[in-house]
């Protein structure tokens, strides 16, 4: 056996592909996951301890350039989320650049803190790349592209084109990406249908780069869109962006698919929060939804409808948001609070969606998301209570200990 290779074992070790296996084994070899194996068929150079070995968790949303509004702007109730959204817009107008670099830096450090080894960020004017590009993560950098105006969006398009690598061409329409690193990738938000050209973001969203949108967040949002009514309306006007035609009428028109993609394989879509869409919304294939579940509650928003979309097989993982909504970065923190306000949801597929879920919707999971022989060495340590019982209800336990984290084979 080479002298690179070391199998780890632990009281539980949890795939997410596959049952979680009693005193299983992980074998690596060097940045690669080479078995993993039930308990005494191969010896483990390293036993872990009273922890569950877990794929790197993967944080599906982020805003990382607002980790310096902590405790700084309380969420609204729902129906009052465009003040939220103005203290957001007047605190990121406080920020110099240097400081909203460092908020970065900052956010980052967290996420890393809590063992993710994956992160969604959305990033005004692409901020984060260059930290995430240099830290020991993978990550998708979403670009956020804000205009209701089509020339102002068109604009910042071409601005996060010339930056990223990325071309939009005319025809046949597409985009292709040239900048990439093997473990940071550039992809596009279109904020959300009340602030982005409908048809232009609808184009950015079926030409085949990664995309990440925030849609259904409020009540509020179909208001504007039905009605061209209510808080949104004077949120915009004040703002002198109001710009009516320039909206879609409906959420189902915002992610329609232009005819030209219907027979072209397209990139993950991430439709973000989704608190107010029906169950029976029209998802593609390649839509995944993030639900922000400590965000959610904290607006006092009605039940997610998390349960339902899984009924029907769209895909769900989890976002922390950002430290303007949220107490701190923990993806797996997440997971918990789901797991206590729905003790009855299976755990297997709660961890998925902190895990392979997530993957999927980042469009990493070939490579990480699940302990499977031929992928990256990505794993977290964490603690389990003393107790007996089911093996996800202890991995959901809030059991006090610091995790250990493995990226790329290496303890980090």
């Amino acid at each position: 056996m080479s002298s690179d290779t070391r199998t780890l074992t632990a009281r539980w070790v949890f795939p997410a592909c596959s049952p979680p296996l009693e005193r299983g084994t992980v074998t690596v070899r060097g940045e690669t996951i080479v078995a993993v194996e039930p308990h005494a068929v191969r010896s483990a150079d390293e036993d872990l301890g009273n922890v569950a070995i877990i794929p790197g968790l993967v944080n599906a949303h982020t805003h990382l350039d607002l980790s310096g509004a902590r405790g700084l702007i309380p969420p609204t109730d729902p129906e009052h989320f465009t003040d939220w959204l103005k203290a957001v817009i007047a605190f990121r107008r406080t920020r110099t650049e240097e400081q909203t670099l460092a908020d970065i830096e900052a956010g980052l450090g967290e996420c890393l803190q809590f063992g993710t080894t994956l992160i969604g960020d959305i990033a005004s004017e692409g901020r984060s790349w260059d930290a995430l590009s240099a830290a020991k993560t993978r990550a998708v950098v979403y670009w956020e592209l804000i205009g209701l105006n089509a020339e102002r969006l068109s604009d910042a398009w071409q601005h996060a084109g010339y930056v990223s690598g990325m071309s939009w061409e005319e025809t046949p329409p597409g985009v292709v990406v040239k900048l990439r690193t093997p473990t940071c990738r550039w992809g596009i938000s279109p904020h959300a249908p009340y602030s982005v050209h409908s048809e232009t973001a609808r184009i950015m969203l079926t030409i085949g780069v990664q995309a990440a949108t925030h849609v259904a967040e409020s009540p509020s949002e179909r208001t504007l869109l039905e009605l061209r009514e209510g808080p949104f309306t004077r949120f915009l006007s004040e703002l002198g962006v109001y710009q009516p035609d320039s909206l879609s009428r409906d959420w189902n028109c915002f992610l329609e698919p232009l005819p030209f993609t219907l027979s072209r394989p397209t990139s993950p879509t991430v439709v973000v929060h989704g608190n107010y869409l029906s169950p029976n919304f029209s998802f593609r294939p390649n839509h995944f939804i993030c639900y922000c579940p400590r965000t959610h509650a904290a607006f006092g928003h009605p039940p997610h409808p998390f349960r339902d979309f899984l009924a029907r097989g769209v895909r769900v993982c989890l976002g922390t948001d950002s430290l303007a909504s949220n107490p701190d970065l923990d993806i797996l923190a997440e997971a918990r609070f789901v797991h206590a306000k729905y003790p009855d949801f299976p755990g297997e597929q709660l961890l998925k969606m902190v895990t392979l879920s997530g993957a999927e919707a980042l469009g990493w999971a070939d490579e990480c998301g699940s302990l499977e022989p031929g992928k990256s060495a990505d794993l977290v340590a964490v603690p389990l209570p003393d107790a007996d019982g089911d093996p996800h209800r202890l991995l959901f336990a809030d059991t006090p200990g610091g995790r250990r984290t493995m990226w790329r084979g290496r303890w980090r």
